[in-house]
């Protein structure tokens, strides 16, 4: 069979980089394959598949006109679902036919069982694909070659072959069995006496049997023959059970005339296999669970979006009404939050953002919100924005804050030193770069000093980033950052205060002040009016403690005073 990929365009080779650990983990890729499936071996082949991040235009739009196909057809999608599991199984099917230890009537019942799984994938694909009028061109391909197959290629010889061998096989329904005794009762030798077109049942076992055996024909043969074999099965596997291989080398001799029949039969179809199309398993499990997902989140009016695909060379990025793909997650989930939608760009004017504000004023989760719609639109899926055109990346590298397991040996400042080192190792001017409250961990001075030759070097990378700090200061007097060797502008980014609450919109505008501090105080619960709640707030008490008080408790103090006065 022609081999065909929902990926790939025929032709066209494979140019894609795999995620970094830190990336996956950054953009909790696998928290987000847990949400599309709850079948854990799908789970495991979409994430695989979203690590390799494509890179070519030509390949990308091919993704997307397939996904936007796959998510317009619903009954698309269900009818595919039921052919996988039948494609599955000629994935089983093919082990047993490969098997050369088996059995030759063995070999023949599995080659029939593959034709027929063959059979009714071919005709339910084609069936699916020509009652939804499909664009896309991998899915048009697809539907011409499994039409070719249906129409010109003796599929309806084949559909009623394997009907008549199948019948044949059918009349096969139980065996009998000769079983020679020691001079103590117990079995030592076995063998076939018939094969029989009648199941036994239990009255009249011995009746029937006679009644076999009288009988003169290939399939009701009598008891002699020279295949008795000792029983001895203790330890064995199937393949090495002397009964069982007996057993099946002698049916074998029986049905000698009916062997040869099917042999011939199937000689005409030695060439047609359906191995190719298991290949498209992984892929068509990759779209469908990605476009219910999708379905979904738009049923909750959320937009989803088709991207548009521009050239690679353009290092641009636009997005419309853009938010964080894991707030829908929340949503499905019955939560009523809202969900603030923002306009972005990467161009040549502003391709390098430092990006501050409030603590807890959605910072982290716009950066993240970038990284995610490049991932989905570069495996042509619908993205969480009203619109977005891009040129794609050819990796993403993320530094967010590490666990502090890993800074065991280097320490917090050394390791995030040497993560920001590999980085710039790897990346290119077509990458996509997201820094996350980097050097938030050392002193201000230092944190400051190292991030602006960061900036700097950015600048003479040129890689389309967003640079998320609490450092206020590192987004001022940009007029200097820009007159650094590059060619993407730096630019600052603040995420607002709207009637004193966080608005979560993000817009440019210069740094609000000198906040690094402040911002790091709140977070960490060390301002004042922070402290004094903390001291004003009566402490939990162990439940022994609880219950080893009296009734009568003594009056409440505020203050200091109210945790450990001293008795007099």
């Amino acid at each position: 069979m022609k081999e065909f990929s929902l990926l790939y365009p025929q032709g066209k080779e494979p140019s894609y980089m795999t995620l970094g650990d830190e990336t996956c983990n950054d953009l909790s890729l696998e928290y987000i394959c847990e949400h599309l499936t709850d079948i854990e071996y799908e789970q495991n082949i979409i994430k695989r598949m979203m690590m390799k991040l494509e890179n070519d235009p030509e390949t990308i739009r091919y993704r997307c006109d397939i996904f936007a196909d796959i998510l317009k057809f619903p009954k698309l999608r269900s009818r595919i679902r039921e052919l996988l599991e039948q494609l599955d199984y000629l994935k089983e099917l093919e082990k047993s036919v490969k098997d050369n230890t088996a059995a030759p009537v063995w070999q023949l019942i599995n080659r029939l069982q593959e034709l027929d799984v063959y059979v009714n994938c071919i005709s339910g694909i084609n069936e699916s694909l020509t009652e939804n009028e499909v664009t896309s061109t991998g899915l048009i391909e697809l539907k011409e070659y499994v039409s070719s197959v249906y129409n010109e290629s003796g599929f309806e010889y084949l559909n009623q072959d394997i009907k008549e061998m199948m019948g044949e096989i059918g009349q096969i329904q139980s065996i009998s069995l000769g079983v020679n005794l020691d001079n103590h009762m117990r079995p030592v030798e076995v063998g076939i006496v018939s094969i029989n077109d009648t199941k036994f049942t239990r009255p009249g076992v011995l009746d029937k049997f006679l009644e076999f055996s009288s009988r003169k024909s290939e399939i009701h043969g009598g008891n002699s023959f020279d295949g008795m074999t000792k029983i001895h099965t203790v330890g064995k596997t199937v393949g090495d059970d002397p009964l069982m291989n007996n057993l099946s080398r002698v049916v074998n001799e029986m049905l000698g005339s009916t062997v040869k029949q099917i042999k011939n039969k199937l000689s005409r179809y030695v060439n047609i296999s359906g191995y190719s199309l298991t290949k498209l398993i992984p892929e068509f499990i990759f779209y469908i669970r990605w476009a219910e997902f999708c379905s979904r989140i738009m049923e909750k009016g959320l937009p989803m979006c088709k991207p548009e695909i521009l050239d690679a060379d353009k290092n641009y990025m636009l997005a419309k009404d853009l938010y964080n793909l894991k707030l829908a997650f929340q949503v499905l989930a019955g939560k009523d939050i809202e969900i603030i939608c923002n306009d972005f760009e990467f161009s040549e004017e502003h391709g390098i953002y430092i990006m501050t504000g409030p603590n807890r004023g959605g910072k982290t989760t716009f950066t993240q919100a970038v990284g995610i719609i490049f991932l989905l639109a570069q495996h042509g899926i619908y993205v969480p924005a009203g619109g977005l055109s891009l040129s794609p990346c050819d990796n993403i590298y993320t530094h967010f804050p590490a666990d502090e397991n890993r800074t065991v040996n280097l320490g917090r400042l050394g390791e995030e030193s040497q993560r920001l080192s590999e980085i710039f190792t790897v990346a290119t001017d077509k990458s996509v770069l997201l820094f996350n409250e980097s050097l938030a961990t050392t002193s201000f001075a230092e944190g400051l000093y190292i991030a602006k030759d960061v900036v700097h070097a950015l600048r003479f990378l040129g890689a389309r980033t967003i640079f998320n700090t609490h450092m206020h200061e590192l987004a001022m007097h940009l007029d200097v950052m820009n007159s650094y060797e590059g060619t993407l502008n730096v630019a600052s980014l603040i995420t607002g205060i709207h009637e004193g609450k966080r608005s979560y919109k993000v817009f440019l505008a210069p740094p609000e002040g000198v906040s690094y501090a402040r911002d790091i105080a709140e977070k960490y619960g060390v301002t004042f009016d922070q402290l004094k709640q903390s001291i004003l707030t009566e402490p939990e008490k162990p439940e022994e403690e609880q219950a080893s008080e009296t009734a009568e408790k003594p009056e409440k103090k505020t203050g200091r005073a109210s945790r450990g006065s001293k008795k007099k």
